[in-house]
C-alpha cells in the first residue's frame, strides 16, 4: 500500500527547532514533487515548502523563508522539513504531500495530490 507517514512534531518553545520527517512506502519520492502543507487553527490549509522531483527547485511560503529548510534523501525515500526559530503562528498540523512532477517552469509544489499523510502536530508555545 502506498503511504506517507509524518513524524517529528511536538511541543516547543518560541525560538526552538524541530525536524519533521516524511517516510514514503510503496512508491519512490524522486518520481514526485513533494510538499509540506499545514493547517493552523481557524486558518485555511496552505503550502509551506516544496521540493521538485525533477531537480533541486524549492518553494517556501513567505513567512517561513530563512527559517525552514526542505530536503530529501532519495536513498532513504524520505523528505524532511527542518524548522528553526519557531513562532507561535507556526502552530499547525503539518502534512506531507506528493503529486505528479509539474512543468519545469512551475513552483516546485504538486499541482494535485496523489498521496498525503495523516499529519503531525506542531505546537509552539511558551
Amino acid at each position: 500500500q502506498v503511504q506517507l507517514v509524518e513524524s517529528g512534531g511536538g511541543l516547543v518553545q518560541p525560538g526552538g527547532s524541530l525536524r519533521l520527517s516524511c517516510a514514503a512506502s510503496g512508491f519512490t519520492l524522486d518520481s514526485y514533487d513533494i510538499g509540506w502543507d499545514r493547517q493552523a487553527p481557524g486558518k485555511e490549509r496552505e503550502a509551506v515548502s516544496c521540493i521538485s522531483g525533477s531537480d533541486s527547485r524549492t518553494y517556501y511560503e513567505d513567512s517561513v523563508k530563512g527559517r525552514f529548510t526542505i530536503s530529501r534523501d532519495n536513498a532513504k525515500n524520505m523528505v524532511y522539513l527542518q524548522m528553526n526559530d519557531l513562532k507561535p503562528e507556526d502552530t499547525a498540523v503539518y502534512y506531507c504531500v506528493a503529486g505528479p512532477i509539474g512543468p519545469s517552469t512551475g513552483w516546485a509544489c504538486p499541482y494535485e495530490y496523489d498521496y498525503w499523510g495523516q499529519g503531525t502536530q506542531v505546537t509552539v508555545s511558551s
